[in-house]
Order: structure tokens, then sequence, then C-alpha cells
């Protein structure tokens, strides 16, 4: 029996609560999962999986052996990672996850260049705009924006998104270009919507450094980034998004900034990673590529 391997399956499993997607995320067939758990706690001589039809929770000796091999795991990885020296090159499968937008404006147009440097990661980038279960789904970190409150996570600030407001000219030929935060009463917006905001018909600004969130009606709310655009431009309402998501837009034509001088406060973005996970030198190459990416954004 390989032990290290069954050790990472097991973890696996732990953390995924299934073995099903514990398979899926190690890349092996469901059937090899099970039989290398069998397998383990035959040769352990002890049960370390409580199963049933709806859950899988660990047994006494199975959470102390969870935590022992975590440990275990974590140097191994850390041995391995100090043979390399700075002329090393990282490498490895490395699993992240972030926001459409981000992924489409910031990530992917230079995801050439990060290729370049380090050839030897296999990057695995999964896009969307909820938030994911890192620990459950085997993602190995995260872009977010906004506040976090999520203690289970290390976060590493990446820099910060300024935000706008807009909308399509053929909606501000019918409704007229708010110069105050008093006409948005006689506006609509796309209503933005998601698992952690709690107010999604809001519109938010910063007027003398203070920040005003300003309800303003709408017929329309989605939770995609890419759609809340859309149907912006097709003269739905106001949206606001940050500046680089709709740059291009603006710069055709396709979309106006209004309210300029009352700018919602610039967003945080940051690179979260569970409390409990080595930073393995491709995770290490990438928040430090992600981390310069950001750092020219806000420059410019």
């Amino acid at each position: 029996m390989d032990r290290v391997k069954a050790m990472q399956v097991y973890l696996r499993v732990v953390e995924s609560r299934s073995f099903v997607r514990a398979a899926e995320t190690l890349g092996l067939p469901a059937s090899s999962v099970t039989s290398i758990i069998k397998g383990l706690e035959k040769h352990l001589q002890t049960r370390l999986l409580n199963r049933s039809t709806r859950n899988l929770s660990m047994t006494p000796e199975g959470e102390r052996y969870f935590h022992r091999c975590r440990e275990i795991l974590d140097l191994i990885d850390a041995a391995e990672s100090s043979l390399y020296g700075p002329a090393e090159r990282p490498h490895g499968r490395l699993r992240v996850d972030m926001p459409g937008g981000i992924a489409r404006a910031v990530i992917l147009p230079q995801i050439g260049q990060f290729q370049q440097r380090y050839p030897d990661i296999y990057l695995m980038v999964g896009v969307n705009d909820r938030q994911v279960d890192l620990i459950q789904e085997g993602v190995d970190c995260v872009i977010r924006t906004g506040s976090l409150d999520d203690s289970a996570l290390v976060a590493h600030r990446l820099g910060a998104l300024r935000w706008l407001t807009c909308a399509a000219p053929s909606y501000l030929e019918e409704k007229g270009v708010p110069v105050d935060l008093e006409d948005l009463q006689k506006h609509r917006a796309v209503h933005y919507f998601s698992n952690t905001m709690r107010r999604g018909n809001e519109l938010h600004f910063v007027v003398d450094g203070v920040g005003i969130a300003v309800p303003v009606p709408g017929a329309i709310a989605v939770n995609e980034t890419e759609l809340y655009t859309k149907l912006c431009l097709d003269g739905l309402g106001l949206i606001q998004l940050a500046e680089v998501l709709v740059a291009d837009h603006l710069r055709a034509g396709e979309l106006v900034e209004v309210l300029p001088d009352k700018r919602p406060a610039p967003v945080p973005v940051s690179l979260l990673y569970p409390h409990h996970r080595f930073v393995s030198p491709a995770m290490r190459a990438f928040i430090n590529w992600t981390t310069a990416l950001f750092t020219n954004l806000d420059a410019k």
C-alpha cells in the first residue's frame, strides 16, 4: 500500500465529505477512492469513517488520524519544497477559482505570460460569481472581491478595483443623465444579487468622503457579471462595476459613466487559501504573479 497516497485520499474524502467529490477533485475513479479507504482501514485495523446514504463523518480514531495525516503531508510538502532553490522552476497542479469578470478582464488576458514564466505549473481556473467551498471542492485558492468574513481562510491582499456607475447611451437618451443622487429616483437600475449581498437594489457612492447607499428601482436582478453588463448595454438601466470590467465598452462609447464625482469607494481584491494548507511553490508563484498584475492595474 502507498501510505502517502492513502493519506492524501483520506484527507480529500474528509474535506469534501464525499467519496464521489473526492474522486472528482483527485482525478481518480470513485471505485479507486473507495478501495483505497477500505485498504487503509484494513491496514490500520480500525474504522476511520462512519458511512450512511446521506452522511459521512469521522470516527474518533478517524479524527485523530486526520490531524496527524495533515501534519505529515504538510511536512512532506515542506521537505520537497526545500530542495528547490531560486533557480528551480515551480511545478505541479494548481486549482484556483475567481469571479468571471476578474478572470476575463484581468487574469486570462495575461495568462500566456504566466505560462511562459511557469511552464511546469498546470493551472485549473474555475470561473463563477458564487463563493466556492475550498475544502469541499478541492480548490487550492480563490480570488474574491469585497469585505472578507471567513476566518477559516488566510487572506492575501492583491489590490483594489476602481468602481464607477454607467449606462448605455440609449438609456440616457430615454431617461436623461443624472446630475445628483436625488435624480436617481427617476431612474432604474439593473440589480445584482449574491448570497453575500443583502441589498442588491442599492447603488453606492462617496460624497465628501462619506459612503452613501441609494435604493434605485429596477425590474430585473442577476447574479452573473457578464449578464449584468449585457443588460446594461441593452439599455435596461444603470449598473455599478469595476472600471477594468467595462473599460472597452467605455472607450467604444457603448457605455457612458455617470456621476463621476461621486464614484463608489474602491473595492479590495484578495487571494484566499485555507489556514492549514501549505503554500506550495506553485501557489506562491501564482500569488506573486497576480499581486503584480493588480499592482500594475492600480498604477494605471
